[in-house]
């Protein structure tokens, strides 16, 4: 669901667009592993100094991706499980004078989904150092003049900033559905969002009502997926963890028929799940009513009108390896480094 939230006003021939190129795509495996730190840090030479405070290492395995958004720039650096403390230092000459703002990342100890840090925040143009021992930062680099009038620092309230993280976390999981067409609406939807994160006032507020419902939107989904089998869980309590009224609860989930029949809908792909697991020969009836489906008839009905087969027929399917074919992910070509794409940037608002 988290990839689609954010394209809920796009027009509707974007479907014929060509998809959002990744346009620089690099990684460290191409360098000798003692060498690969350099590598790394050439990347960034005209951005930042990076250095590693750390003893001896051996390698320094990194990959680094960007898209190009219109005049924004949104990268991934991903460094996973190299435990090496860094340092970021501005250029004391600098070249850009970009905001950046980052989210950092990090791999739980057992693996899975990354922790969010605290968003960070800057002018390329300002001194500035930081350190980190992440396992990799998403960035957003915007033009210093992007959609609000501010000095050389930005003031975002402690709530906006976490509201910008989530935002930004929305925005990279969209990209493998985003085409080329959308790239306007992008970045005219972060420049009201962040409007009216820096500077709030009801234009800004109303301006950024799409993507704020989105990050709304993902939130919720969020807290419906952990809490799925939960048979309490409520509108009201939604509600109360996103902190918002019932009537702006149903009307950002009214694209999704409601949010009664999103949970219905995520409740009845969970048992679709189940059923496909050849390992799993509980009755049909017994995985229904986990999922909160307590009269085999009405459940047996309703995922026949979701999926157009029953229950039975959806089991069999799975048990003979037929799945449903995730999205495959789409990936441009590298054509460019992040320097280059900021230089372009700058050079096209200059000319």
């Amino acid at each position: 669901m988290d990839t689609g939230v954010i394209s809920t006003s796009l027009p509707i021939t974007s479907f014929a667009a060509p998809p959002l190129r990744c346009v620089v795509d690099v990684d460290t495996s191409e360098a000798p592993p003692a060498e690969q730190f350099d590598l790394f840090q050439s990347w960034h030479a005209d951005i930042v100094d990076v250095d590693l405070l750390s003893g001896e290492f051996s390698s320094f395995a990194a990959r680094e991706r960007a898209w190009q958004l219109g005049d924004l720039v949104l990268a991934s650096v991903e460094y996973p499980g190299t435990g090496y403390h860094r340092r970021w230092s501005s250029k004391k000459h600098p070249v850009f004078d970009h905001w950046l703002l980052c989210v950092p990342q990090t791999i739980p100890p057992g693996g899975g989904r990354p922790r969010t840090g605290r968003l960070r925040w800057h002018c390329l143009a300002v001194p500035h150092q930081d350190e980190s021992e992440d396992d990799g930062v998403l960035c957003l680099f915007l033009p210093r003049d992007f959609a609000f009038s501010q000095p050389l620092t930005l003031d975002i309230r402690p709530e906006m900033a976490a509201f910008v993280s989530d935002y930004i976390l929305l925005l990279y999981h969209s990209l493998p559905d985003r085409t080329e067409n959308d790239v306007a609406y992008i970045g005219a939807a972060t420049a009201s969002l962040l409007a009216a994160c820096v500077s709030p006032s009801r234009n800004h507020i109303f301006e950024a009502q799409e993507p704020i419902d989105a990050v709304i939107m993902s939130r919720a989904n969020k807290f419906i997926s952990a809490r799925l089998a939960d048979r309490n869980l409520t509108p009201e309590k939604l509600c109360q963890e996103l902190g918002i009224s019932r009537s702006r609860l149903y009307r950002i989930f009214e694209p999704a028929g409601g949010i009664s029949h999103y949970i219905r809908r995520q409740r009845l792909l969970k048992t679709r799940d189940v059923l496909g697991d050849s390992t799993d020969g509980r009755p049909i009836s017994s995985i229904a009513e986990e999922w909160g489906f307590v009269d085999p008839s009405t459940y047996s009905r309703t995922f026949r009108r979701e999926f157009g087969i029953s229950p039975k027929e959806a089991r069999e399917a799975g048990w003979l390896g037929i799945k449903h074919a995730p999205l495959s992910e789409r990936q441009g070509d590298s054509v460019s480094s992040l320097s280059g794409l900021l230089a372009n940037n700058y050079l096209g608002r200059q000319l």
